[in-house]
């Protein structure tokens, strides 16, 4: 067979140990053939093989978000405004008046997480006041991270909350004087009302979906994403609301490889769904691109503790351990591994010894099982999941709830919040990902710089330099280390000869630009399989992905894109503006020009807005 691909001339990063390096890769059959030089890999070009110049750029192995919610976020995504990267609250309003003018009745205007109020330089979100304001007739509905949610009056009406709705268990409804909703609604403890009113909005029709989850995959591989495990999701149900993906795959459109797990949706019923589905779905049923992943996040509903650092931790209730049994007993002995979204290392400690337990009559060799988020967990647990052969996906949640983490439990305590550092040390499987699209943005670049520079979206530094992980041991939380979450060990997450040919060119060389720059970059070039499924810049006439305009035509994805509106000229999420955003002016200054991001990523005192601006006596706004 002939080389399908040749790459070359360019500076890739395999993070393959025995070749670290390379300048050349062929590609036949959508896996990696060969990786070299130049001069190597040339060589076994036949004179009908496609040849690309990388043009001296940095490549990287094609990221993979060990959990996010994409099947939910693909039958949303061309509904949803979103605020992800938006760095003021007035860009944020002007982006909802005009979405408003254009969004027909009975359609809601949605901002739905991935962003919070501490990365608008306003330091606050909009009141209900404002909202309305923006908005008198059309229903709005805006959800910050998984703690509250504001809707406007409009939206009030469209879902029937008035005087007489009581509060549901776990959530309240906040009122006026005289017992009105206000348009406030508050988790507490959990999010529950939070989606559950959600859900009360209009939905796309099938076609349309089907658009919109193409349309966000596409959105991801601008962002670098290959491939994603999906964590279920609440009013997620299987299978019907895989079925748009399912369309996907059988059709040859999927752009992400997507492993997916099961979540149950029944509280006291749980075990009966994981019965059914184990009859039904053999574990890793499906292919590269659509998976079966095993279960979880959520696997009983008394063992799920919620992570809104606004309000005190949430106790388990007390049949935690003997709804959990059941339901683990059930998975292990069909060897279906799971992962157990649990916050506070309280949870994870009840659950451990309910672990052990079941590991005493059925052994857990081979399964790869894991909790998710970990953000308290303990030494100790630490060296019990180990124990165990499990691992622990982390997320980026911190860098949107650092400062709340902060104000309730202290600068101290959020150190090593999560502790990894100290998980890799210990040698348990970790890694990373967004757990987008509501309590975190799906952009896998601010995941990577929070784990680099230990600063949160707001800017707040959390991470002190001890417990931050250099960019490499980042990169591979992002790519290697995920293999081990969906089984794919050896078979994706370098570049090396065998693996799935999944790579990325960004725009900028991620192992030397500032560390301030790390959350902008974007891909030029995005491939899954050897198949281009993103080109931009130098490489925009290799895209082998077109897609039809977002449906419906009054969809936010057509005017702004997606992360920071990047489809709009000057936003904040477009490689243009960059130079304004990271240095938070529109002119270079005497003394920097526009090289903010490096000065303000220095040792030197030059990033104080408060004080005299630095020893360099800068006068930008840093």
């Amino acid at each position: 067979m002939t080389p399908d691909l040749v790459l070359y001339n360019g500076r890739i990063t395999t993070l393959d140990r025995k070749r670290p390096a390379a300048s050349a890769v062929l590609i036949r059959d959508g896996r990696f053939e060969a990786v070299g030089d130049d001069a190597a890999i040339l060589a076994t070009a036949a004179p009908d093989t496609r040849r690309v110049d990388l043009r001296g750029r940095r490549v990287l192995p094609g990221l993979i978000d060990n959990h996010t919610h994409v099947v939910r976020g693909g039958l949303n995504f061309n509904m949803e405004l979103r605020w992800d990267g938006v760095t003021s609250l007035a860009d944020a309003m002007d982006m909802l008046r005009r979405q408003v003018a254009i969004t027909p009745p009975p359609q809601w205007v949605r901002v739905i997480g991935g962003f919070t109020e501490h990365q608008f330089v306003e330091r606050r979100l909009p009141t209900l006041d404002e909202i309305n304001a923006a908005a008198p007739d059309t229903p709005v509905f805006l959800l910050h991270l998984y703690d509250r949610a504001l809707l406007n009056g409009a939206a009030l009406r469209a879902v029937g909350y008035d005087r007489d709705t009581p509060n549901p268990p776990g959530g309240e409804i906040q009122r006026d004087a005289r017992g009105n909703p206000t348009g406030l609604l508050l988790a507490r403890p959990n999010a529950r009302i939070l989606y559950a009113t959600l859900a009360r909005g209009p939905k796309l029709p099938p076609d349309y979906q089907l658009n919109s989850t193409r349309h966000f995959m596409r959105e991801l591989n601008r962002l670098g994403i290959t491939g994603v495990i999906d964590a279920g999701g609440g009013f997620q149900n299987y299978p019907e609301d895989y079925e748009v993906i399912r369309q996907l795959a059988a059709a040859g459109q999927m752009t992400v490889r997507l492993a997916y797990n099961l979540f149950t949706q029944k509280p006291k019923q749980e075990k009966e769904d994981f019965l059914a589905w184990t009859r039904s779905v053999t574990y890793r049923q499906g292919d590269d691109y659509f998976r079966h992943n095993g279960a979880g996040e959520m696997l009983v509903f008394s063992a799920a503790d919620f992570e809104d650092f606004r309000e005190p931790r949430p106790d388990m209730a007390a049949s935690m351990e003997d709804d959990l049994e059941g339901v683990v007993r059930i998975l292990a002995e069909n060897r279906w591994p799971w992962r157990l979204h649990a916050t506070y290392d309280e949870t994870i400690s009840r659950a451990l010894d309910v672990f052990e337990r079941v590991a005493r009559d059925i052994p857990f060799d081979g399964l790869h099982w894991m909790f998710d988020h970990a953000e308290t967990i303990s030494d100790r647990s630490i060296d019990r999941v180990a124990a165990l052969g499990g691992g622990i996906a982390t997320q980026h949640r911190m860098a949107y709830q650092g400062e709340y983490f902060v104000e309730r439990y202290g600068a101290a305590a959020a150190e090593a919040t999560p502790p990894i550092a100290r998980m890799l040390d210990k040698g348990v499987p970790v890694s990373a990902g967004t757990d987008a699209t509501r309590v975190a943005s799906y952009n896998p670049w601010v995941s990577l710089a929070w784990m680099v520079t230990g600063r949160t979206v707001g800017g707040t530094t959390i991470t002190p330099p001890r417990n931050r992980l250099d960019r490499e041991t980042a990169l591979r939380m992002w790519t290697e280390k995920v293999a081990w979450f969906c089984n794919d060990e050896g078979r994706r997450g370098r570049i090396e000869p065998g693996h799935l040919a999944d790579l990325i060119v960004p725009d900028r060389d991620y192992f030397s630009v500032p560390e301030a720059e790390i959350s902008h970059l974007v891909s030029e070039l995005t491939m899954v399989g050897g198949k281009v499924v993103w080109g931009a810049g130098d490489f925009a006439a290799l895209d082998e992905n077109p897609l039809p305009p977002a449906m419906p035509d009054w969809s936010p994805v057509r005017r702004f894109g997606g992360y920071g509106a990047w489809a709009e000229p000057g936003a904040t999420g477009s490689a243009q503006a960059f130079r304004r955003i990271a240095c938070g002016c529109a002119d270079a200054c005497s003394v920097h020009g526009h090289d903010h991001a490096r000065a303000f990523g220095a040792a030197l005192p030059v990033g104080d807005p408060k004080g005299f601006f630095g020893a360099l006596g800068c006068a930008c706004w840093i």
